[in-house]
């Protein structure tokens, strides 16, 4: 057996992927929005599977609250202060060294986001904050790139597939930001580890679907309760008055 046959015969024996699709993955490039919680689970699920290239993006550094539940630092990240997406990319190189992990320490925002677009396939959602997602899910649909929306508070979490023109975006969804002291958040409402990593595997299933060109991928938005296990899935369509993927005038918002 080669080297890739070794490394990932589990892949290639699960038929949903196979010897081909462990190929695709390894061409497959993908744009992880935040390194957080959930977009440093998320990374570490795509390094290990084999893809080709992912892109970290985050301006912030690591502190000792993130520990609990940001699984790719330590103490020593902590008490240093260390920028997260570089120590992000230094631990996933040691997990997987052929693939190709860059990371920028830089904000995502309408300056920036076409830039950081260039050459992805997919883009994974570990932000914090719906004004970033925002333009991120404008910059994709006026791009074409599909890209996965996941959120995180408390034991409960939601996850939402966007394929420009196949299905809604996020503004179909949420039309505009709610006002930040109306809605629970982590900083207020706290956050349990398992809820941020079950999210990111979400995440993580979805991203190899759309890499391997797959016509199964999930069109509801997900959301779940970790601490009462419960799991509910809303099929949601897209609204013709959308800012960002309707017929409006402020389609592709920049």
């Amino acid at each position: 057996m080669d080297e890739l046959a070794i490394r990932y015969q589990r892949h290639l024996a699960f038929d949903r992927i196979g010897a081909e699709g462990q190929r695709r993955l390894a061409r497959g490039s993908v744009l992880v929005a935040g390194c957080g919680a959930l977009g440093g689970a998320a990374a570490a699920l795509l390094v290990r599977a084999g893809v080709g290239a992912v892109r970290l993006v985050d301006d912030d550094r690591v502190e000792p609250s993130n520990l609990p539940r940001q699984i790719l630092y330590d103490e020593a990240d902590a008490a240093a202060g260390v920028a997260k997406a570089p120590r992000a990319a230094e631990r996933l190189r040691a997990a997987n060294s052929a693939c190709r992990i860059e990371a920028r320490v830089e904000r995502i925002d309408a300056g920036t986001i076409d830039a950081l677009l260039d050459g992805i396939d997919v883009v994974v959602d570990g932000l914090d904050n719906f004004a970033t997602r925002y333009v991120v899910n404008d910059a994709c649909v006026r791009r074409g790139v599909p890209w996965i929306y996941g959120g995180v508070v408390g034991a409960t979490g939601v996850t939402l597939t966007v394929r420009p023109g196949l299905g809604p975006c996020l503004r179909c969804v949420f039309p505009e930001a709610p006002p930040e002291d109306a809605v629970p958040t982590c900083r207020t409402h706290g956050v349990v580890a398992p809820a941020p990593v079950t999210i990111a595997a979400l995440e993580t299933v979805e991203t190899l679907k759309l890499l391997l060109g797959r016509d199964d991928v999930r069109p509801e938005l997900l959301s779940l309760d970790l601490w009462d296990g419960s799991f509910r899935a809303v099929r949601v369509a897209r609204a013709p008055a959308c800012p960002a993927c309707g017929a409006g005038p402020a389609r592709g918002t920049r």
